[in-house]
């Protein structure tokens, strides 16, 4: 971040000057004492820090700044110019370092200066203050305010800095929701819900929910000894468990029981059933039956479908072609903040088949209150929780590298691998090169390619850090773009991603000779499926990408990728 500059501070500034800005030291002390409480050490240590710091920017900069803590320093900013936390001219990033950072708002040029650790021991008072070498009540305060008095910022470094491009720009709140949990206004890039709502508010209980009376059944459903089921209706399925054989309803919602099923119910342990003789309120609570199925309705892109009507008050979604599941993983989040609601299913980016299942939605209990499930609804935000992205049909060039292939001297083992997974998954293999370590016969090859119209090239070996291992330079030759090298996977890390235009490329590291699978059969499917994977996306592979190796290999029905 920092450039190698380093300012020296000004030699016309007297070092016994002990103002700070407009301030003489006392007004800026009786100053910090009413803005701060107290004229705190690190406030009045940031006061010389701001004004040295102000004195190294040409004249008339309109300049932004940065605190690298949140304790007194930022404080001192405010009270000297016209950056606050308020207007956003003024940005906390707790990095836990004492330093600050004022720079051109415009051009993103300035300076950053720091307490130096090094230069402490002249001041021994300070050190002691700023290392919490013992304890607070037996720090000399007189003694440490003076020291930082005589001191100024000379204990102080700074650096000429270039501040990153996402730094700089207008602080933007973007669009203000409303959150269905708690009707809270809040900026709708926060989440489908507020952050409260997510568990990140400061609260142990909002006080307007201690007077709610929380109900979890309506009024009107009533619960009666199963002597008296006969002519009753059963509001919900009523499940049977043979432990270790089956599991399923029983009954289902809507049966009239006769005399017979009395016997059913009590070897399926009941007891009581709940009967609605149409006491139940109308419109207060909706039936689990009902939730269900307007969570999965809802919850459906294109490609997903319900699995027939809801079974024991859930709803299964499944897959209407072959493709990649793609999931919402924030509205998903917010959906299960909802009481009484839930929503499980199976891996974001997993390759699934049509009619496979994917996901169950559900109200958890009986019925649900239309508060709930309204807030539920909500969340959703109208727009679909799942989808299936298919897998396109391409047109794969294979360029398999290395000297020993090349000259005979091994027998090719890559492109009957190779071509067994890209056609697995639709595709094919249209032309397959071999070539030596060598970056200009690899740079003429990735071309040739393209120009052969592939719309994606698969190389092979040539990946690792061997000075023999070229391809990847080769590749850089060809002028391939958007380079990702390496992923958080074993086995496969030396896995290369690029662009040459709009052909994918697909670096595949030797190991994938000896297992059968590794990172490239998590990247593959998703690069079909026309998703464009970001360095974020391969970190995510982090968490579940250590292969376990099995001696009979299962994948995809396995942990690996997941």
């Amino acid at each position: 971040m920092n450039l190698e500059t380093t300012i020296t501070p000004k030699t016309n500034i007297p070092s016994h000057d002990d103002s700070i800005g407009t301030y003489s030291y006392e007004e800026f002390f009786e100053a910090a004492r009413r803005f701060h409480g107290y004229p705190a050490p690190g406030l009045m240590l940031g006061g010389y820090m701001m004004e040295e710091a102000r004195k190294h920017l040409p004249e008339d900069t309109i300049f932004d700044a940065i605190s690298e803590t949140s304790w007194c320093l930022p404080d001192a900013v405010q009270m000297l110019t016209f950056c606050s936390v308020g207007n956003g001219w003024l940005k906390i990033k707790n990095l836990g370092v004492y330093a600050l950072s004022l720079y051109d708002k415009y051009t993103g040029k300035g300076v950053r200066i720091r307490v130096d650790p090094t230069k402490l021991d002249a001041w021994p008072e300070v050190k002691s203050w700023f290392y919490k070498l013992k304890p607070k009540k037996e720090q000399d305060t007189e003694k440490l305010q003076d020291e930082i008095r005589r001191a100024g910022a000379s204990f102080c470094t700074l650096e000429a800095i270039q501040m990153k491009p996402e730094v700089m720009g207008h602080r933007s709140k973007g669009g203000i929701t409303t959150c269905p949990l708690c009707g809270d206004a809040y900026p709708g890039s926060f989440g489908a819900i507020c952050r409260t709502c997510q568990g990140e508010g400061p609260y142990l209980e909002r006080e307007v929910s201690q007077n709610l009376k929380v109900e979890t059944l309506p009024r009107g459903l009533k619960s009666v000894p199963i002597s008296e089921a006969v002519g009753k209706t059963a509001v919900h399925d009523m499940t049977r468990i043979d432990p270790g054989n089956s599991k399923g309803p029983e009954f289902f919602k809507d049966h009239n029981f006769s005399a017979g099923d009395v016997c059913r119910l009590q070897m399926i342990g009941k007891n009581h059933i709940y009967v609605d003789e149409g006491d139940i309120p109308e419109g207060e609570w909706i039936h689990e039956n009902e939730a269900a199925e307007t969570f999965g309705r809802i919850m459906s892109g294109d490609g997903i479908v319900q699995e027939g009507p809801p079974r024991e008050g859930k709803v299964t979604l499944i897959a209407d072609e072959d493709g990649i599941l793609v999931s919402n993983l924030d509205m998903m989040t917010g959906f299960n903040l909802v009481p009484d609601v839930m929503v499980a299913a199976r891996k974001n980016g997993t390759l699934v088949k049509k009619g496979t299942r994917l996901a169950g939605t559900r109200a958890i209990p009986l019925y649900i209150s239309r508060n709930n499930f309204s807030k539920a609804v909500s969340s959703l935000d109208g727009a679909p929780l799942f989808k299936i992205a298919p897998l396109r049909k391409a047109k794969v060039g294979l360029l398999i590298t290395g000297d020993e292939v090349f000259n005979g001297l091994i027998e090719d083992k890559f492109e009957a691998i190779i071509t067994a997974k890209v056609q697995a998954l639709g595709s094919e293999v249209v032309t397959t090169l071999i070539e030596p370590d060598s970056r200009d016969r690899i740079r003429d090859a990735a071309k040739a390619l393209v120009e052969d119209d592939c719309d994606m090239i698969i190389t092979t070996a040539g990946m690792s850090v061997d000075p023999d291992d070229v391809t990847r330079h080769g590749l850089m030759d060809a002028g391939v773009t958007d380079i990702l090298y390496g992923a958080p996977v074993l086995p496969g890390t030396m896995l290369l991603l690029a662009r040459a235009g709009e052909v994918q490329i697909i670096g595949v590291p030797a190991c994938a000779l000896f297992f059968k699978s590794t990172s490239l059969d998590l990247v593959l499917p998703r690069m079909l499926a026309g998703q464009s994977l970001t360095r974020k996306d391969l970190t995510a592979f982090a968490d579940g990408g250590y292969c376990m190796e099995c001696k009979t290999c299962t994948f995809p029905k396995c942990p690996f990728g997941k």
